[in-house]
């Protein structure tokens, strides 16, 4: 049973940083072989993608958030983090953690929700100004 499990959330200040995490369980195959991503939704707005990452390297990225934030994959830990700097109030939401529904398929340039089959249960970013 796959299992995505969010932390690192919390409040903090315009300008500040944040870390998230996700740990995944129960995969069929090895980590290292599928794309996860990051979405986000804010009370009355669609989910949006944040970022995505398929073995390591690069990330592919939302424009509203390019330049602050990181995305990066422990495989050997079946770990996702998302590190979150210069935060703004506009990043307000639950993030949520989410696997492609089928290993070696690498991730796409658009990070659309509808791609991705497995879900966290999201952790709460709030951001001050």
């Amino acid at each position: 049973q796959v299992r995505l499990v969010e932390s690192g959330g919390g409040s903090v200040q315009a300008g500040g940083s944040l870390r998230l995490s996700c740990a995944a369980s129960g995969f069929a195959y090895s980590y290292s072989t599928y794309c996860m991503g990051w979405f986000r939704q804010a009370p009355g707005k669609e989910r949006e993608g944040v970022a995505s990452i398929y073995s390591g390297g690069s990330g592919i990225y939302a424009e509203s958030v390019k330049g602050r934030f990181t995305i990066s994959k422990d495989n050997a830990k079946n770990t996702l983090y998302l590190e979150m700097n210069n935060l703004k109030p506009e990043d307000n939401a639950m993030y949520y953690c989410a696997r492609r529904r089928f290993s070696g398929s690498r991730c796409s340039v658009r990070i659309v929700a509808s791609d991705f089959g497995y879900w966290g249960q999201g952790t709460q970013v709030t951001v001050s100004s």
